[in-house]
């Protein structure tokens, strides 16, 4: 190198002896030509090399310019000319130029050496910054190594020659823009030039900015270096450390400022200068031996002085330097920026309208909160207000880096912020806040919606929203926000799926990508459900205080419980399961199992509804069938836990699968819930059960079937297994091979037998549900199973406990005859029972239209038919169970009997099956008691049933002797069933004229009649208690039987087609009230709607008012033209009934009644029915009637007369006893009241009817009094008397 700066000094000589050689006058006129034309004087041709390096040294006059006058400045003017020509063809002929400098190299560096020269020689700003600009360019392009080397010998001699620093501002900058311009030379300049770091502390000391700044420049590019920082590490420690921090506190221009951050920027990367310059007590060491140094001074202090300063460059390099720092160890550093009030200057500049300003502030701050004492010393609670806003107003901007670092800082300050110290001192800052957040998961940029969910996650903690009111509404909002987002952009990736083999990896990244955000939207959503659970322990975070009481409370913790229940229910659940399609993450699936785990808590009162939704969901494709969360859990532990990796998913999984099974088994699907007890074993046996298992369906079956000696551990293991196939079995998920299954679950049973060991009874309520569920159609148990079953069930005290709901269980007891017989009974009553629906929409259907059968009826149809044995335990059944069970069996079995008619079965149900049991309860002397009890469970359309009841208990009533009808009619009124069924069946009588129930219904009448008969005559009451009297003993009546008056007077008024029998029923019902005046205990008349204020002859006949007699005596007198034998026994019955209880109040209106004109055309009517119609009983009755009221006006002693010639002439020997009783009472009513004036004649008449024996009084063969009309039993004295 010394021998290359030897020729250059020759050739610099060469130069010198030259004329300069210059271009002639008109140098400058040439520039402005050049750049007026652009450049076309140097597209003719470069200057020869000599000439052009002539020039620059010795540049020719200017024209314009006075000879003699300032030659100074002309040469100054010609120099800078020059230098403009040579810089703009080196840019616009870089290649060229470059060539032909480099020809030579002795003509390079004499070159170089004359720009040197001039920029040394110079003093104008100007031509020493264009010679710098043409140095490092010329420099650069050559790419010389040997003029690179001389141009910094000379640089170095320069500075050793000087005096003073005066003059090196020059030789500075150059020296600092070179080594910019080739960073290599950092490196070389310190090794070989190593004296050169005196003359630059020489330049910081020196009171000139210009050059200090200079010198920081160049100190900045040199520790750019690493090699070079690393050699000048002790001297920064031992000269320039104090030194530095001085000037930069000091500094006064910007240009020295700007410098010097930028060193300092450098020297932050390294940890050792970082250490060096924190290091308070050994900078002041330090400052002790240099000159010019002040050891007051602190980084903190002085970048806070910039902090403070009102330029906006300055504070942004102020914040870079603080974060350069922090980035080492915000531990070991943060501390002394804290104590020295950095953060509140930075949240002072969280306003600023620069987005770099604000960029920079926020990624300050966030290495600040690392250090607990930021948020010991209020930092936060002050400066939150200013981070929400400023959040605020960035989200406006379209600055992405500054949303995603706003959002950065935000989440670590709610992640960091200490609990017991409040961030959000109102709920006014905390609902901005919410809502900053709200509409930042809503971006579209994915990143900033990403960090937004970071966020969220740590804003949803107790202490940040226990401010009262807690924003439920704002917090709902803003978690509907980040599912959306979520689900939004789960869909597009979706839609923009890619196709063919190329872009799988790019499919790979987007699905990566997808994960990442749904989980990060889960980590939110985990935290609202931590939320919820640790408000339901705060009274005051139950609702909003200032609610009105009027007002709607929807902002409570009760409805945002139920909303995130919701919300995972249709959108979170979902999402991950369209997820798993793809891939399985999991960290993923270990928060989204805490969710589930945490809504059992959140919404108590929903959790087994929760769990069995859970258990019925299908989740789709994943694992290549449908699947359900017992399935979907035990994979995951089998896939992800069996080597004991992922121990907090293991945990995860069997905390879910334990709050399920135990709400699952808590509320089965029909039967009751297991005791306390009970569920308190299970949830033992699963705590410590559940976490052992890993292994995947295959192994747990064969662990299953293992009949070796087990263990404790391994025992509680193999039920755990077995209650979570009996779960997901119960819910139709069968994830296993029934076959296999059902082996395994014998062998199980058969290891427990072989041990002396009795399983937890839910555990053996799973094993025989399974065996029923997984047991072919033409596969049977061995019977040595059937026997170790038998011994099991024998040691539980309720077959209830064991007994789930299926039809393959009630298959699989009735299947076997050691269980049939055993517990046939019970568990057939138990099936029944749990039974949802009574079936009797299958009655309402014809032959033609039967419907389909349940599952469950045709499983028991299909038992029936094989084993008709079991219909003797039916029949049984319909007499022992409950009111509700009972009537099951009797549906079905009369769906069973009409569908199968064809089916040959024991005698004993051939035919109707409901007519001979009442024959049977008839001939073995059955009480009425168990018919009373039969009907009680029945209700008023089970028609088949009742009527041959109801037939039997009239017959009871009427058909017995005195004692017997007593002793039934105490039994019968003391059947609480039986009197609210008669009440319904007489409330149905204005029902349609073509019901079914019209027979029932003259049954139900003719009944209440007896009761209220029998009742009053023995002084008899009916009590509403359970239970039956065996002996008629007196009672008080509690509550009657509710009759509407005026609906019985329109069921007579507008009878029914085709029902005489109806009528006369009620007739029967009405002439009995009649007789008790309304007096009895068990039938009391109740009014129809509101009733009009009495009239005085009203409160006389009370209860009935005059309107009432009159609308019966008009309906008796229709009833009776009708001409019905029967049903004019039962009007003339009643019409005495009527006139007595009139004739008691008020003879007045009784002979009124009987005296009215419709009267005599009543009976002319029915006398003209035929030949000697007079002697018709009812006619007899009736003429009697108006014969007792003294009628004359219907009927005329001339007519008595007529009547009485009729009768003597008639054969009475072949009248019925009916007619000769009514004939008795027509001579006694005409001989009490005198109108037999021919006595001989009434003597005759009577004479011949006293001779009659009542036995022998007719030719006829005698009538019986009980008859079946239209399936209807009735008394015919019943109804005549």
């Amino acid at each position: 190198m010394r021998a290359v700066c030897a020729g250059k000094s020759a050739a610099s000589a060469e130069g010198k002896r030259g004329d300069g050689c210059e271009a002639g006058g008109d140098g400058g006129h040439s520039r402005a030509q050049e750049r007026g034309r652009g450049g076309a004087s140097i597209r003719e041709g470069p200057l020869p090399a000599r000439p052009a390096l002539a020039a620059a040294r010795d540049p020719p006059p200017v024209p314009g310019l006075r000879a003699g006058a300032a030659a100074g400045p002309r040469r100054v003017v010609r120099k800078k000319h020059m230098l403009s020509c040579f810089q703009d063809a080196l840019v616009r002929h870089t290649s060229l130029v470059t060539q032909l400098v480099s020809q030579d190299q002795r003509v390079c560096i004499h070159f170089i050496s004359v720009l040197f020269g001039l920029l040394c020689s110079m003093e104008d700003g100007s031509v020493t910054n264009l010679c710098i600009e043409v140095l490092i360019q010329i420099t650069t392009h050559l790419k010389l190594e040997q003029t690179i080397h001389c141009l910094l010998d000379e640089c170095h001699k320069e500075l050793c020659n000087m005096p003073s620093m005066r003059g090196s501002l020059a030789t500075l900058t150059l020296l600092g823009k070179l080594v910019d311009a080739i960073p290599a030379l950092a490196d070389e300049l310190v090794m070989e030039h190593g004296n050169l770091m005196e003359h630059l502390l020489r330049g910081l000391v020196y009171p000139s900015e210009g050059i200090q700044a200079s010198v920081c420049y160049l100190y900045g590019k040199l520790y750019s270096s690493p090699v070079a920082a690393e050699m000048l590490s002790g001297h920064f420690r031992e000269k320039l450390f104090p030194l530095f921090l001085s000037i930069l506190d000091g500094a006064q221009t910007k240009e020295l400022q700007i410098n010097c951050l930028g060193l300092l920027r450098q020297l932050l990367k390294y940890d050792l200068f970082v250490s060096m310059i924190m290091n308070q007590d050994g900078m002041e060491e330090s400052a002790k031996n240099i000159e010019g140094s002040s050891g007051n001074t602190s980084l903190p202090l002085v970048l806070k002085k910039l902090l403070l300063s009102r330029d906006e460059t300055l504070q942004v390099a102020s914040a870079h330097c603080i974060t350069a720092v922090l980035v080492h160890s915000p531990a070991k550093h943060a501390p002394a920026f804290i104590h020295a009030d950095i953060p509140e200057f930075l949240f002072e500049h969280l306003s600023s309208s620069s987005e770099v300003l604000v960029w920079s502030s926020c990624n300050c701050l966030t290495l600040l909160v690392e250090e607990p004492l930021f948020f010991s010393k209020c930092h936060t609670v002050y400066g939150i207000e200013a981070v929400v806003r400023s959040l605020q107003g960035s989200l406006k901007m379209n600055n992405i880096e500054l949303h995603k670092q706003g959002l950065l800082l935000f989440a670590e300050i709610l992640t960091r912020q200490p609990e017991e110290i409040k961030l959000f001192t109102s709920s006014a800052m905390c609902r901005d806040a919410g809502r900053a957040l709200q509409e930042a998961v809503s971006s579209p940029v994915l990143e900033v919606a990403a960090e937004a969910l970071k966020a969220t996650s740590a804003f949803l903690r107790k202490d940040h929203q226990s401010t009262p009111p807690v924003q439920y509404g704002e917090l709902r909002a803003l978690l509907e926000a980040m599912l959306n987002r979520c689900a939004e952009f789960s869909q597009t990736l979706l839609s923009r799926r890619p196709l063919g083999h190329a872009s799988s990896r790019d499919s790979e990244k987007a699905i990566l990508q997808r994960g990442k955000f749904l989980l990060s939207t889960l980590e939110g959503f985990r935290s609202a459900c931590r939320l919820a659970i640790e408000f339901q322990s705060e009274p005051s975070a139950q609702e909003n205080p200032f609610t009105a009481p009027s007002a709607k409370k929807e902002d409570t913790l009760e409805a945002f419980s139920e909303f995130l229940l919701s919300a995972c229910d249709s959108l979170c659940i979902p999402m991950v399961m369209r997820h798993l399609e793809q891939t399985t993450h999991p960290a993923l699936m270990e928060v989204f199992l805490s969710i589930l785990h945490n809504l059992f808590v959140i919404v108590p009162h929903m959790k087994e509804k929760f769990s069995k939704k859970l258990e019925d969901l299908v989740l789709g494709r994943w694992m290549r069938a449908s699947s359900s969360f017992i399935r979907l859990t035990l994979e995951l532990k089998a896939r992800f836990c069996s080597d004991l990796s992922h121990s907090a998913l293991n945990q995860v999984c069997s905390n879910f699968l334990y709050y399920m099974c135990l709400n699952l088994l808590s509320a089965p699907e029909k039967t009751g819930p297991p005791s306390k007890e009970e569920l308190s074993a299970v949830s033992e046996l699963l705590q410590h059960g559940l976490p052992q298992i890993s292994s995947r369906s295959p192994e747990s079956l064969a662990f299953l079937s293992d009949r070796q000696y087990m263990e404790g551990a391994a025992r509680q293991r193999q039920y755990c297994i077995l209650l979570l196939f009996y779960l997901a079995y119960i819910h139709e998920d069968r994830f296993v091979s029934e076959a296999e299954l059902f082996e395994a679950v014998q062998s199980f049973l058969l290891s427990l037998q072989d041990q002396g060991e009795r399983p937890p009874l839910v555990v053996f309520k799973a094993s025989i549900y399974l065996l029923a569920i997984c047991q072919d159609k033409d596969n049977t148990l061995r019977e040595t199973m059937v026997s170790a079953i038998r011994k099991f069930l024998e040691g539980i005290p309720d077959l209830q406990l064991v007994y789930t709901h299926h039809p393959l269980l009630l298959r699989f007891f009735l299947l076997y005859p050691e269980l049939m017989s055993r517990y046939g009974h019970h568990v057939l009553e138990l099936w029944f029972f749990w039974e949802d629906s009574s079936y009797e929409e299958l009655d309402d259907v014809t032959s033609a239209g039967q419907p389909a059968l349940p599952a469950s009826l045709v499983v028991l149809f299909q038992l029936l038919r094989s084993i008709p044995s079991i219909l003797l335990i039916l029949l049984d059944l319909i007499y022992s169970s409950p009111v509700d069970t009972a009537h099951k069996v009797l549906n079905s079995l009369r769906t069973f009997l009409r569908r199968n008619e064809d089916i040959q079965v024991g005698g004993l149900i051939r035919g109707h099956f409901l007519l001979i049991l009442q024959r049977l309860l008839v001939e073995h002397g059955a009480s009425p008691s168990g018919v009373s009890k039969l009907c009680g469970k029945c209700s008023p359309t089970d028609v088949d049933i009742l009527q041959p009841s109801f037939n039997f208990l009239y017959w009871s009533l009427h058909q017995t002797t005195p004692s017997s009808q007593k002793r039934a009619a105490a039994v019968l009124l003391s059947s609480t069933g039986l009197m609210e069924l008669l009440e319904k069946m007489l409330a149905l009588t204005l029902a349609k004229a073509d019901s079914p129930r019209t027979a029932l219904l003259c049954s139900a009448w003719l009944l209440t009649a007896s009761f209220s008969a029998q009742q009053h005559k023995g002084s008899l009451q009916a009590s509403r208690t359970w239970g039956l009297a065996l002996y008629p003993v007196p009672c008080q009546v509690h509550q009657t039987l509710s009759v509407e008056m005026d609906q019985v007077l329109k069921a007579l008024s507008f009878p029914k087609k085709k029902a005489a029998l109806l009528s006369a029923a009620i007739l029967c019902f009405l002439r009995t009230a009649l007789r008790q005046s309304f007096s009895s205990a068990l039938v009391a008349l109740v009014p129809s709607g509101a009733q009009p204020l009495p009239a005085t002859e009203d409160t006389v006949l009370a209860p009935l008012r005059m309107s009432q007699v009159r609308s019966l005596v008009i309906g008796l007198q229709n009833l009776l033209v009708q001409k019905d034998p029967l049903l004019s026994q039962a009007c003339v019955g009643c019409l005495e009934a009527l006139l007595d209880y009139l004739d008691a109040r008020s003879p007045d209106i009784a002979l009124h009644v009987a005296s009215q004109p419709w009267n005599r055309f009543l009976l002319f009517t029915l006398l003209d029915a035929g030949e000697n119609s007079f002697l018709r009983p009812e006619i007899l009755r009736l003429m009697t009637l108006f014969m007792r009221y003294r009628s004359s006006s219907v009927l005329s002693h001339e007519e008595v007369g007529d009547v009485l010639q009729g009768v003597a002439l008639a054969d009475l020997s072949t009248l019925s006893n009916t007619t000769l009783q009514a004939l008795h009472g027509f001579f006694q009513q005409l001989q009490s009241m005198g109108h037999l004036a021919d006595h001989s004649m009434a003597q005759t008449l009577q004479a011949s009817l006293e001779g009659l024996p009542p036995s022998t009084s007719s030719g006829q063969p005698p009538l019986q009094d009980m008859l079946c009309l239209g399936g209807v039993a009735v008394s015919l004295s019943h109804i005549r008397n």
